[in-house]
């Protein structure tokens, strides 16, 4: 099952947020085989998507990192969406969802 994360965005801002992905044991999956990817949508349905870079920072811990330029959140319409991140694994290309969730992407007053 996937780990259920929050996300807040800033509008205007750059988003980084690194995740880290276990197993049911709660030890840190080895990532060296997999790539990962994430999109954010304003609802399970929406046809329409945002890509979320997703990228393995730490092959060995576990760890994925998740970042949106500053212009991509610029356009984003400020209130809720929903958001997961998979990872493929190169050898089998089996694909596994491992963090999903709600982002809230907060209004920015400065232009």
């Amino acid at each position: 099952m996937a780990a259920y994360v929050e996300l807040t965005i800033e509008q205007g801002a750059n988003l980084v947020s690194t995740v880290s992905v276990n197993d049911n044991q709660g030890d840190a999956i080895n990532l060296t085989t997999y790539s990962a990817s994430s999109q954010l949508r304003k609802s399970h349905y929406s046809s329409s998507a945002n890509p979320i870079s997703a990228i393995v920072t730490g092959n060995a811990n576990g760890q994925i990192t998740l970042t949106m330029t500053a212009a991509n959140t610029a356009n984003l319409t400020p209130g809720r969406y929903v958001y997961d991140l998979t990872i493929r694994n190169s050898v089998d290309n089996s694909i596994t969802r491992v963090v999903e969730g709600t982002a809230v992407v907060l209004p920015s007053v400065t232009r």
